[in-house]
């Protein structure tokens, strides 16, 4: 029981200063020692009455308990008091105390519930609340942190997609956002851009010089960076292109086809149109009618196309009014991989026997696949029907060889059924 009351004494002016807690302690040694001093008649009569009436000496002993417990209390209750008074930081926390005590510590139930007892929160100071009328300084304005609703770092577009107006309007146009996020910044600079400032107006420019909304997904999807170009800079390059004598159709053409030509200034898309004709020794007509055949040529690098040029001139060994004659016919070539034209060229030349002239003269043969050319051939040749020159009977020209689909080729140039050219192309 007295340590009991000890760990109530405790528990009750813990959150008091170290003076109080040392007083305290102090004073639950006096407390012992008196109960010590009160326990020693109890045992004398608890032992007389054993000797004479049971029943007796356990009533005396219940009353001598409650005395303790009464005397326990009330001394507590006053000594509380007395130290309350001597410092007013603690005054409210006393008397919460000592009202506490004085309810609790009555009978032994109160005694085990004390060890619950916390201070009230009515005594604690209200946390200040700013009011949302109060007028606030342009420092505190600017310190205030608003959570965004965007998620602050991410792998992917996709979790951007239902938060930004911009990415959801460009799904809906046909945006591949898979294919832009794999590349540096773009991600970025998309969530960065407005759809109705940044977006709208360059879709409207591209609608006003003919390209169809069709082609927008596609357009942005391999160039999102003309979103960021001013329309200044884009209208005055279509001017440029239409002062060329480019039709308005044909520009809406060559944009829809080769999204990144309005990217490239005026004096880079002079300077490219120049590079052809000079090189080619075109006419202002051929060379517009080679770039609005494959207008990525105005977008690409130089380098393989002089190369290719090369190659034609020295390695395969055609004259530069044939290649002239080629490059109109087939402007592919002049991009087109280097070990693959000179694969072909070899097996056509060397292999077929072709010359020269009429390479030039069917000059699609050059951008056929090597494997459906090869099969055809030895096929033709096993039957013995590999005639590819105009003065003898039974020619074949070499487009047709090329262009024709496996049922045609087999009954008009092989005179064969479509099952033998499928077990020929077996034994190969």
């Amino acid at each position: 029981m007295a340590s009991t009351c000890a760990q109530l004494c405790l528990r009750g002016t813990g959150p008091l200063y170290s003076k109080t807690v040392s007083s305290t302690w102090q004073y639950y040694t006096r407390v012992q020692q008196r109960i010590k001093v009160t326990r020693a008649p109890t045992k004398v009569i608890s032992g007389s009455s054993i000797r004479g009436n049971h029943t007796t000496a356990t009533t005396l002993t219940r009353l001598r308990w409650k005395q303790q417990i009464c005397f326990y209390s009330d001394s507590a209750a006053k000594y509380l008091t007395t130290e309350a008074k001597e410092g007013t930081n603690t005054q409210e926390l006393s008397r919460t105390n000592v009202g506490a005590h004085k309810t609790l510590l009555s009978t032994r139930d109160a005694a085990l519930t004390t060890e619950n007892n916390h201070i009230s929160l009515a005594d604690l100071d209200p946390v200040a609340q700013p009011s949302a009328l109060e007028e606030i300084s342009d420092e505190e304005a600017i310190s205030i942190s608003v959570p965004s609703a965007i998620p602050p770092v991410s792998t992917t577009l996709r979790d951007y997609v239902d938060k930004s107006e911009t990415l959801s309007k460009l799904v809906q146009l046909g945006v591949n956002l898979w294919k832009l996020e794999q590349r540096p910044n773009v991600g970025s600079m998309l969530l960065r851009l407005n759809f109705n400032t940044d977006v709208a107006p360059r879709l409207l420019f591209l609608k006003d010089i003919g390209v169809e909304d069709s082609r927008f997904g596609y357009i942005i999807s391999h160039n999102p960076f003309i979103l960021t170009e001013s329309l200044e800079n884009l209208q005055a390059r279509v001017n440029y292109l239409k002062s060329k004598n480019f039709s308005s159709e044909t520009v809406a053409s060559m944009v829809s086809r080769a999204p990144y030509l309005l990217n490239f200034s005026v004096k880079r898309l002079d300077n490219r149109l120049g590079f052809y004709q000079q090189q080619l020794n075109l006419s202002a007509n051929n060379t517009r009618n080679i770039v609005a055949r494959l207008p990525r040529l105005l977008c690409g690098s130089l380098e393989p196309v002089k190369e290719n040029l090369k190659v034609c001139e020295i390695e395969l060994g055609f004259k530069r009014n044939e290649i002239q004659h080629i490059v109109l016919a087939v402007p592919k070539l002049l991009t087109a991989n280097k070990r693959k034209l000179t694969e072909i060229f070899d097996f056509i030349h060397n292999t077929m026997k072709v010359p020269h002239h009429l390479i030039t003269k069917f000059p699609q043969v050059l951008n056929s696949k090597h494997l459906r050319l090869r099969e055809r051939h030895l096929f033709l040749e096993y039957l013995g029907k590999a005639q590819y020159d105009p003065t003898l009977p039974n020619y074949i020209t070499l487009d047709r060889l090329v262009s024709l689909p496996d049922e045609t080729f087999c009954t008009e140039l092989a005179l064969a059924t479509l099952e033998d050219f499928y077990l020929f192309q077996k034994t190969l």
